[in-house]
């Protein structure tokens, strides 16, 4: 069966039998597959192509999950500072290190020993600090502890006692009972 174009450029006279014939043949082998050698080679040119693609694809979606759970983190970082930040007030000014500059934050004398206790903790709020309890300062830690700028909190709470204060509390040496200073 012969498109429609073939039988008008026959029936012109513009074409010759068999060559529109051969040309038939040729579409026909084509649509089949049976082309020849060249086939299998684009074939797997084909697929690795396609392999390399979806490689590339699945690295771009896991770098965008990632990023993705890190404007997460940051925005429930941002959301349990807003909740919970205490009010400042007060005109003594508390200065503190945040990396290699010294910055200082305006509170009033119970603010300030709170914060020198360990009962609030100075934590980074974009461009400014806000001052957190420790209950929220412990939920912002678990998301990102370098929001955290100044905890007076414990050592014995954190930092796990060290092989020097485990060498002191040995019997040895024990400070009398009845030592007066």
């Amino acid at each position: 069966m012969r498109n429609p174009l073939q039988e008008q450029l026959l029936k012109a006279g513009l074409a010759k039998k068999g060559k529109v014939d051969q040309v038939a043949r040729e579409q026909a082998k084509q649509r089949q597959g049976k082309g020849g050698a060249s086939a299998p080679a684009d074939k797997i040119d084909a697929q690795r192509l396609q392999a390399e693609k979806a490689e590339r694809d699945r690295a771009i979606a896991a770098e965008r999950n990632a990023q993705a759970h890190a404007r997460e983190i940051a925005a429930q970082v941002r959301q349990i500072i807003d909740a919970n930040k205490v009010k400042r007030e007060g005109e003594i000014s508390y200065r503190f290190n945040d990396g290699e500059a010294i910055h200082s934050v305006l509170v009033n004398e119970t603010l300030r020993t709170q914060l020198a206790k360990g009962a609030l903790v100075i934590a980074r709020s974009g461009e400014n600090y806000e001052l957190l309890p420790r209950a929220a300062a412990a939920k912002v830690r678990e998301r990102d502890a370098s929001v955290i700028v100044l905890d007076h909190g414990k050592p014995g709470d954190d930092a796990p006692a060290g092989e020097e204060d485990e060498f002191y509390n040995q019997d040895q040496f024990k400070v009398p009972d009845d030592l007066v200073w």
